[in-house]
């Protein structure tokens, strides 16, 4: 192969793409769409609804009332002798955002409830409030029926509320405190970010191919350039148009992040409504802080030059070896629609990644992850939902080596059918036909 003429063939592709207006708007929204992704659920779970909400409360036991405590945002308005219906008529008179309802009858069943009454869907976290209360008053009541002496002293004595904290030992003795949440959320950004990109960016080389060869102007190139040096040409100059718009993408993500949560005074909280001020504003202090030394230290365990390097190679060969075989059935088509007989095996191992992927963020360490960071069409996607969790390296020697392996004969098997299909027009090609372009000796 001509090295100069490749050379020139990825210029020509990457400069191509990265001067089309869809690819700078790509790059420019993108990163906007990922960092709203991550930063509008922490902003809409700090913005609460204005003004207090009324709820008129009818208890006919006197056993729920006592429990519902008023909030910030909840007024509790207690009518234990009044009529449902007289509400049901002045409901929308007297602004009321929600009637609750309970009677002996509801709280002696097998499975005690209460009726809520509105005139539009009640929020869930107040069903989930008022559901608590019923709850610990039934539980209360049925206790008292052992006759147990001080049993609110006993019960105050006894309530705990356990806690779980995991500690992993360093090679020099340290021991520092893990969150899996984090391993799960990084192994899972990781995962779907190599199977978007390979897919993404594969499918453009399938249809770059397609294009050329609709227009006819491979026809002239050909004349030039041999095919596999096309093929290959093409194939790099996607790679590097696909690692620029990542390292746009991931600097423009961040940036917008890091402002976001300055503009938001630095942070984003999470607030519950159901418990007084003075204990949420408590409850959230000690939360908050033990919560963020949890995630920084979390964070110091895992290799991030190791996960940043893999995240590298697993999707320059990854993207190679898929877009290997995509460019080969480019060449074997004449539109996209003739891709169809074809797509469905390529694609297949990307979707079987993507659903081994969910096994692999409880288990990384189970025979299924093990065995799919190994097959190397899988591995890209199974090998970085397992890398942040600690893999040996001789695994992710051997998982390199299978992959690159696999790339060049697959890309061996592709330069042949894309040297007889590319100038081959007007045919619907076959299984068959592809297998007899392989066995082609010139």
């Amino acid at each position: 192969m001509n090295m100069q003429k490749i050379k020139i063939i990825i210029g020509r592709e990457f400069l191509t793409r990265v001067r089309k207006k869809s690819f700078i708007i790509l790059t420019l929204l993108t990163p906007l769409f990922l960092a709203s992704f991550m930063v509008v659920p922490g902003l809409m779970a700090t913005l609460k609804d204005s003004g207090t909400k009324e709820i008129v409360v009818i208890d006919k036991t006197g056993k729920v009332a006592p429990l519902l405590s008023n909030t910030e945002e909840l007024n509790f308005r207690f009518q234990p002798q009044e009529d449902l219906e007289l509400f049901r008529e002045r409901f929308e008179e007297q602004k009321l955002y929600a009637v609750v309802y309970v009677d002996d009858l509801m709280l002696q069943e097998q499975r005690p409830r209460a009726m809520m009454y509105s005139t539009k869907q009640i929020n869930a976290d107040i069903q989930r409030y008022v559901r608590v209360a019923v709850e610990k008053a039934v539980q209360e009541e049925r206790l008292k029926k052992y006759n147990i002496e001080n049993l609110d002293e006993i019960l105050k004595e006894v309530r705990a509320e356990a806690q779980v904290r995991t500690m992993v030992w360093s090679s020099g003795g340290e021991e520092k405190e893990s969150e899996i949440g984090i391993y799960m959320m990084i192994a899972m950004t990781f995962g779907i970010i190599i199977y978007m990109f390979i897919f993404m960016f594969g499918s453009m080389v399938m249809r770059g191919v397609i294009e050329e060869k609709t227009s006819r102007i491979v026809e002239i190139i050909i004349s030039s350039v041999k095919p596999i040096e096309l093929m290959m040409g093409k194939i790099i100059g996607i790679a590097c148009v696909a690692l620029l718009q990542f390292a746009i993408w991931i600097g423009l993500t961040l940036g917008i992040i890091s402002i976001a949560q300055l503009a938001m005074g630095g942070g984003l909280a999470v607030r519950t409504p159901g418990g007084g001020a003075a204990q949420a504003a408590q409850m959230a202090d000690g939360m908050s802080q033990s919560g963020m030394d949890s995630i920084f230290s979390t964070l110091s365990l895992i290799n991030f030059p190791l996960v940043v390097g893999a995240l590298v190679c697993y999707f320059l060969l990854g993207y190679l070896l898929y877009a290997s075989m995509f460019a080969a059935i480019g060449a074997a088509a004449d539109n996209e629609t003739d891709t169809q007989q074809f797509m469905l095996p390529v694609t297949l191992p990307l979707i079987l990644g993507m659903f081994m992927m969910m096994h692999t963020f409880q288990h990384p360490d189970s025979a299924l992850s093990f065995w799919g960071s190994m097959i190397p069409f899988t591995s890209p996607m199974i090998m970085m939902a397992r890398v942040s969790f600690g893999v040996p390296p001789w695994e992710l020697a051997l998982s390199l080596s299978l992959l690159l392996g696999t790339f060049l004969g697959i890309a061996f098997f592709a330069a042949k059918i894309y040297r007889v299909g590319i100038l081959m027009y007007g045919k619907k090609v076959s299984w068959r036909e592809l297998w007899k372009w392989i066995r082609y000796k010139n």
